[in-house]
């Protein structure tokens, strides 16, 4: 019996065989949170991107919007572009603070309806300021793990980012 209890032949290999499956599911698991984590911060890099461009405008057309719209596609590189859907909206507040959208544009999505009432984000103070208008930008990507599919399914990974127009107090769609 003493000669079994000291004999350590095959302990390594049997200490490897325990390890082995934990340390590939903490591999695979950390490779997937990675590139779960840089797709969520080229989703907030693109939102404010786009809203960006479109702030830069008194008045944009259908064809000057699609463009903006369509640069998400080289801030969401290298990640596939058709995995995402891009909206950029105004929002604008009555007298009485009530925020509803004015346009709405999107790219593989759909844009959000005239007149839809909106809730804005309590720092922008509280009730919602009268009569201003803001522009918003929402990105959406529906994230599919490499690896990880089967359990946890497609992941969407949301940012929505609020902008002042900068050269007027709204922008115009379309122009007249």
């Amino acid at each position: 019996m003493r000669n079994l209890w000291v004999d350590t032949r095959a302990v390594a290999a049997v200490e490897f065989a325990i390890v082995v499956p934990f340390m590939l599911v903490l591999y695979v698991g950390g490779v997937e949170l990675g590139n779960g984590m840089a797709i969520s911060v080229k989703v907030s890099e693109t939102a404010h991107t786009v809203v960006d461009l479109v702030s830069r405008n008194a008045c944009v057309t259908d064809t000057s919007l699609s463009t903006m719209l369509g640069a998400s596609a080289a801030t969401i590189a290298p990640y596939a572009a058709a995995n995402t859907t891009v909206v950029v909206s105004e929002v604008s507040t009555d007298a009485n603070g009530r925020a509803t959208v004015t346009w709405s544009k999107a790219l593989n999505g759909t844009p959000r309806p005239v007149a839809q009432p909106m809730t804005l984000p309590t720092a922008l103070g509280t009730p919602s300021p009268s009569n201003i208008s803001l522009l918003l930008g929402e990105v959406t990507y529906q994230y599919t793990p490499n690896l990880g599919y089967t359990i946890t399914g497609t992941v969407p990974i949301s940012e929505s980012y609020y902008l002042y127009p900068r050269v007027s107090s709204a922008v115009q769609y379309p122009c007249s």
